[in-house]
């Protein structure tokens, strides 16, 4: 009796950052625009948007980082799916901030074939301030081998 080795991957997946730095207004929902494409095993990430075209489970991630923060004001990431938030993360502080700051969001979704998904900040500093290039801004995500 032959052993058949089975080989699954975890596709499809991507992963994408800004390729310059984002001014985001404050007290405004901005979608990131992640230009610069790490890898994207299947061509579904294209016009800052994940459409995996396969059904299955995702896991997502993403990081947003931002100049500074001042004291009592937070910067928010949103994971929208078709249009709508599904998952948010703050990072909130209560001293000012002179160094970077940055949000992390992690969540699990389950997908059909024409589903797409897009991120969001949001921050209310005051002023505009820009999503950064050169620490973590990030969005990936991977199917899940069940």
């Amino acid at each position: 009796m032959a052993i058949t080795k089975v080989t699954r991957h975890n596709t499809p997946a991507f992963q994408a950052t800004l390729a310059s730095t984002q001014n985001i207004t404050t007290a405004t929902l901005t979608k990131v625009l992640f230009a610069t494409e790490g890898y994207d095993t299947d061509g579904k990430f294209a016009s800052n948007k994940f459409t995996p075209t396969v059904a299955g489970t995702y896991n997502f991630h993403i990081v947003l980082t931002l100049d500074d923060l001042e004291d009592a004001k937070s910067l928010s990431a949103y994971l929208y799916k078709n249009g709508s938030a599904i998952s948010g993360a703050i990072s909130r502080v209560t001293s000012s901030v002179t160094d970077k700051v940055s949000v992390t969001l992690n969540w699990t979704d389950i997908s059909d074939a024409d589903d797409y998904y897009e991120v969001y900040v949001y921050h209310n500093i005051g002023s505009t301030e820009e999503l950064r290039t050169d620490y973590a801004t990030v969005f990936f995500a991977y199917r899940v081998i069940t």
